[in-house]
């Protein structure tokens, strides 16, 4: 008689829910490593603009091309706003996303800790009854000698 476990649909279904939740908790994770490599972006052409700005302190520079460069530094750091509150939001989004896959989680782990110990019973009692059946094909043997 083979073991059965009688809820293994439902752990199925719990395992599929817990790595649908891992998948969406590692698509945030994604999301929020390509923010920040976008603001790190970000802070680089800032720093650059700076620089250049600086070296160029004493060159003469037309009105129009200062002007430019100060809308570009503006749109930086209007950018710059932009993705630091996308992380926020992001990172809020993978907070919940982590209570929510591990919850997930337990679900799963409750109903595998359940069929570990109904497998193990289950060998527990096959290995009585085994045992019982050799001590009685033993005693069966010694019997007839």
């Amino acid at each position: 008689m083979p073991f059965k476990f009688s809820l293994a649909t439902v752990l199925r279904f719990r395992t599929i829910v817990e790595e649908r939740e891992e998948r969406m908790l590692q698509r945030i994770l994604f999301e929020i490593a390509q923010t920040r490599e976008k603001l790190a972006g970000i802070d680089a052409a800032i720093a650059g603009s700076d620089d250049e700005r600086r070296a160029n302190v004493f060159k003469p520079i037309s009105g129009c091309q200062l002007r430019l460069s100060y809308d570009e530094l503006k749109a930086l750091k209007q950018e710059r706003e932009e993705t630091l509150a996308t992380i926020g939001k992001l990172e809020d989004l993978r907070n919940r996303q982590v209570v929510v896959y591990e919850a997930a989680r337990r679900n799963r782990q409750m109903l595998s800790d359940m069929l570990e110990e109904k497998r193990s019973a289950y060998q527990s009692e096959m290995d009585k009854r085994e045992q019982k059946a050799l001590d009685d094909n033993f005693g069966a043997r010694r019997g007839r000698d």
